[in-house]
């Protein structure tokens, strides 16, 4: 019998800095989030943000937590139900961190009696601290736990076109009367040493402006190639005219050399140039959750305003947006009648 793991990034339990702390503890201590060696990384989270930062993303989250709970899993929970309308296998939800595991989730669909697992990471693009961690997990959970799991990995789809399709509709339904000058498309940042490390050409990525638009085997594993190229496709598909639309990468941690440009530094730039009227969409999330919904839509709007800007619009992630939930139980249902 077939199933599905849908995985998202995951949640603390709660706004509380107790609950903030544990979350943070697991996530940054992911080898593939912090690709430093284990003592200089328990160093770092450890001996220093987990002191100090807890409190302060406590706070963020407690700016954007919903009366049913963190919204990421709320919205997660929402795209799972949709999708188990659409289809007659079994559609599990389970987060990368959290107390909504991995290993419970992949448990859900054996106790149900499957066999034949889909694995969904709910990412557009490939990137080390995503896909990739949760891919590893599940490799190590179905070695020790499920043997006699066979598991099959949704990859990356950001250039499907029924996918760009989609995430067009929505940009496009979102900005009905709005008429931005300019609309930022904002990426989840990761370290310059992310892209070079998975270059399977082990020389393709310079980050030099070129190399993504050259065509490379490397791409398959290109988190800026591919971002990049989601913007490309929309703009293209969307007919925005050159000069009014950017790439942006937000959420930077630490002093190595991240993707660039920064989006706060971006929006401040566009304020201070005269722009009154932008909109930003996020593309790299497919659920709207602390990144978008306080470091975009509240921190980035009190930027654009503080340089003179006037009208700010988020565009939402695709969520459970109708088109969405249908174009993910297609995919679903185009596997589970392969065989």
């Amino acid at each position: 019998m077939k199933g599905v793991l849908l995985v998202n990034l995951g949640s603390p339990d709660s706004p509380n800095p107790k609950d903030v702390k544990k979350y943070l503890g697991e996530f940054l201590m992911d080898e593939r989030v912090i690709d430093i060696p284990y003592p200089a990384r328990a160093a770092l989270v450890k001996g220093i943000i987990l002191k100090t930062r807890p409190k302060a993303s406590a706070a963020a989250y407690k700016k954007i937590w919903w009366e049913e709970g963190s919204p990421l899993i709320v919205i997660s929970e929402r795209l799972q139900k949709g999708i188990q309308q659409h289809t007659d296998i079994p559609i599990a939800l389970a987060m990368r961190y959290g107390s909504m595991t991995i290993k419970k989730g992949l448990q859900e669909l054996v106790d149900k009696g499957v066999d034949e697992v889909l694995l969904f990471p709910l990412y557009p693009q490939f990137a080390m601290a995503t896909t990739e961690t949760i891919t590893v997990l599940v490799d190590e959970l179905q070695k020790e736990f499920f043997p006699n799991l066979k598991i099959e990995s949704v990859p990356a789809f950001y250039n499907k076109p029924d996918y760009i399709e989609v995430l067009s509709n929505s940009i496009q339904f979102h900005l009905k009367d709005k008429n931005p000058e300019h609309i930022l498309f904002s990426y989840h940042g990761v370290p310059e040493r992310h892209i070079r490390k998975r270059d399977v050409t082990k020389s393709h990525c310079k980050i030099d402006g070129s190399c993504c638009v050259t065509p490379s085997k490397a791409h398959e594993f290109c988190y800026r190639h591919q971002c990049l190229e989601v913007t490309r496709l929309v703009a293209e598909k969307l007919q925005l005219k050159e000069g009014t639309y950017l790439t942006s990468f937000q959420s930077r941690l630490g002093f190595d050399p991240w993707l660039q440009p920064y989006t706060d530094r971006t929006i401040e730039r566009m304020g201070k140039q005269g722009t009154k009227n932008m909109a930003i969409v996020t593309p790299a999330f497919v659920s709207d959750c602390l990144e978008t919904l306080e470091e975009i839509a509240m921190e980035g709007e009190e930027i654009f305003h503080e340089m003179g800007g006037e009208e700010f619009t988020t565009i939402p992630c695709l969520n459970d947006d109708k088109e969405f939930v249908e174009l993910l139980s297609k995919w679903i249902n185009t596997w589970v009648s392969k065989n």
